[in-house]
């Protein structure tokens, strides 16, 4: 089987995306992590050009790695420079770390206008650095900017720049899509060509995404030849990003039948790596990217689920554990009733497809109401609760309440009452609170915090409002979505109407009907274990 090498820029290129800023711990935590994922190359930034770049190269030569290189990362020498005077070389030696990465110009466009020097001069430069370095006994990777770009513009002086590179010593050349608008046919015809020219070097590929072609011209470059691919976690990355490592490992591993992991079982962190690098880097996770994405392999459409519960592999390109995710049901007015069994089945309950048809049916108008029960799957829970023969509720509302006053003097204050049947008992109860919501919550609790204790535990993570149909002024539809949480779990319901009030109280109630539920049915069960 070949190995591909894997090389992580997440460190440097992947700090370029607007909006990222990683810090020193950042830096030195997302290196563990690539380290015990199993990368051959991680590439920790450019020692040159900022201060918390040269303190990571101090800090990481303390974590013993098992897998992983570092790589520090800086240009050629200067022109008209020696490169063993030259401050960005200095800082590349500096950095004291067992590979160097060079980049270096390829395009005639960069070697005139942006280095303002000749075409001799630059290859002097490129085989200059690359030998010094080689000298010091560094592993030299040379990075080929613009390379594809470079050879529209002069085929034979792209190749010059290759052969100079060869020439230092260079130990892999990366071929760069700098600016990512080359297309996966001219990405192989330039890496065939380079492959025949160099044939005993290794080849690498470096991609970006301004044409949405990363991937799969990394991809294109490993089936010319490439063996060291180049990218980013999550695809982060200047402009529109770098090539996609989640997607490209797996494709590679998966459906490449190439190695680039030590063991296959690696694999299987690959969703965690991915959803904890987005968190270290302050970004939310994106639930659609493939494979590691949460949507990655939710099935929404009825036909969709119907066919997965007889064949799970009929709406699936793989098995989700294999990259550590699962497949998920969702909710809503495109499902059938295989959508509430399969849910059904996820919480636990027996439900028959009478039942499911029936709750089926009251999402479906809920929906066409302004409810969405992708996002609020407790909301689903409770449904089918409420379903099941001999159902009871926790109680049952009588009435409520809510008077919201701002008076000169006092200020504005909110005040709900709540009157509930609780197994049979009336309780009614008032409370003040900081909004509307807030104070029928208390109240609610209130009520029922002497019948159901666990409800102490719960407390409101997240309350979202979006307006439906904006047109209608404020007579339009508002959605609620509410967020709970009780220290080990969080869950989300919904609610929806003309009323907000009204409909916060539906997503609240079935918020506290299935936080009791859960934690009535731990109960049990631990009660049963412990006998």
């Amino acid at each position: 089987m070949t190995q591909i090498a894997i090389y992580d820029t997440s460190l440097r290129d992947g700090t370029q995306r607007e909006g990222i800023s990683l810090s020193l711990a950042d830096k030195l935590k997302i290196t563990q992590l690539l380290d015990s994922f199993g990368v051959a190359y991680i590439e920790g930034g450019w020692p040159g050009s900022n201060p918390k770049d040269a303190a990571y190269f101090d800090a990481v030569r303390d974590i013993p790695l098992k897998h992983a290189r570092i790589s520090a990362f800086g240009s050629t020498c200067r022109k008209n420079s020696d490169p063993a005077d030259d401050p960005n070389i200095k800082a590349l030696v500096d950095a004291h770390t067992p590979v160097v990465t060079v980049v270096g110009k390829t395009s005639m466009l960069h070697v005139t206008d942006v280095l303002q020097t000749t075409a001799d001069e630059n290859l002097r430069m490129i085989r200059e650095s690359v030998r010094y370095l080689k000298a010091l006994g560094k592993e030299v990777i040379y990075d080929a900017e613009h390379f594809f770009d470079g050879c529209k513009l002069d085929y034979e002086y792209g190749f010059d720049t290759l052969a100079a590179a060869i020439d230092g010593g260079a130990d892999a050349l990366v071929l760069c899509d700098t600016n990512g608008g080359t297309m996966p046919w001219e990405i192989a015809q330039y890496f065939e060509a380079a492959r025949k020219t160099f044939a005993d070097v290794v080849l690498g590929i470096h991609t970006h995404n301004d044409g949405e072609m990363a991937v799969a011209n990394s991809l294109e470059a490993v089936r010319a030849g490439a063996v060291h691919v180049q990218g980013t976690i999550n695809g982060y990355g200047e402009r529109c990003g770098n090539a996609n490592l989640c997607s490209i490992i797996p494709d590679l591993e998966l459906k490449m039948n190439l190695r680039c992991l030590p063991e296959p079982v690696n694999l299987r962190q690959l969703t965690f790596l991915s959803r904890t690098v987005a968190e270290i880097a302050n970004l939310a996770p994106d639930d659609h990217l493939a494979y590691v994405g949460k949507s990655a392999f939710a099935h929404k459409g009825g036909i969709h689920v119907a066919a997965i519960r007889r064949n799970v592999d009929s709406y699936q390109h793989i098995d989700p554990t294999l990259v550590g995710n699962v497949m998920r049901v969702l909710v809503s007015d495109l499902s059938g009733q295989g959508n509430l069994l399969s849910k059904a089945e996820e919480f636990g309950l027996d439900v028959s497809k009478q039942e499911a048809v029936a709750v089926l049916s009251e999402i479906k108008r809920l929906e066409n109401e302004g409810y969405v029960f992708e996002g609020a799957e407790a909301s689903v829970a409770v449904r089918l609760h409420r379903a099941r023969p001999g159902y009871t509720p926790f109680f049952t509302l009588i009435d409520f309440t809510v008077i919201v006053e701002d008076r000169k003097g006092r200020g504005q204050t909110s005040e709900a009452m709540v009157k509930i049947d609780i197994k049979g008992d009336v309780v009614h109860t008032a409370a003040e609170g900081n909004g509307p919501v807030n104070a029928l919550d208390l109240a609610l609790r209130k009520a029922l915090v002497p019948y159901y204790p666990q409800l102490a535990d719960f407390q409101l993570a997240d309350y979202k409002v979006r307006i439906l149909d904006g047109a209608s002024g404020t007579a339009a539809i508002t959605r609620v979505l509410i967020d709970t949480q009780n220290g080990t779990q969080r869950w989300s319901t919904v609610g929806a109407g003309t009323n907000i009030i009204h409909a916060s109280w539906n997503a609240l109630i079935d918020s506290i009907e299935y936080g009791v539920s859960v934690a009535e049915e731990q109960h049990v069960e631990e009660t049963a274990i412990g006998d």
